[in-house]
C-alpha cells in the first residue's frame, strides 16, 4: 500500500514508515502534519474525487539544512567573475499513518453556516 502526496509543489511516493525531506514547513518538531494525497494504491489505483477518503499523516522529525551549493559565473576575457552560495531549508517527515477511510470526513462548517446561539433574556425588561 502506497500513496503519492504533494507538498511544496513536489510529489513524493510514500509508504507507512517512510522518511522524506521536503521544503521547510512552519510546524514544530513532533507536530502531526496531514499531507495532501494525489494518488493512492492498495489493490487498485485511486485518483480524483475518491481521494477525499484517503488520509496520510506524518510527524515532523526535525528541521535541517541541505548541502551547500556553490554557483560560479564566469565570462572568458571579460574580467567577470561572480560567486554565490545557497543552502535549502528542509524538514524531515516520518509517515506514521496511511489509510483509506470507510466514509468521507465531515465538512467543516464556516461561521455563516453555524446556527446562531440564542441569547437568554432577562425577565426585568431592561
Amino acid at each position: 500500500m502506497y500513496a503519492v502526496v504533494e507538498t511544496g509543489g513536489k510529489q513524493y511516493k510514500v509508504e507507512k514508515g517512510t522518511t522524506l525531506l521536503v521544503d521547510r514547513l512552519p510546524d514544530d518538531e513532533g507536530a502531526k502534519v496531514t499531507l495532501r494525497p494525489v494518488a493512492f494504491s492498495d489493490k487498485e489505483m485511486i485518483v480524483g474525487k475518491d481521494l477525499e477518503k484517503v488520509k496520510v499523516e506524518a510527524t515532523v522529525a526535525g528541521h535541517e539544512r541541505g548541502p551547500k551549493i556553490r554557483v560560479f559565473k564566469y565570462r572568458a576575457k571579460k574580467g567577470y567573475r561572480k560567486r554565490q552560495g545557497h543552502r535549502s531549508e528542509l524538514t524531515r517527515l516520518e509517515v506514521t499513518d496511511l489509510k483509506m477511510l470507510s466514509r468521507k470526513p465531515a465538512a467543516k462548517q464556516t461561521a455563516a453556516e453555524k446556527p446562531a446561539a440564542k441569547k437568554e433574556e432577562d425577565g426585568d425588561g431592561s
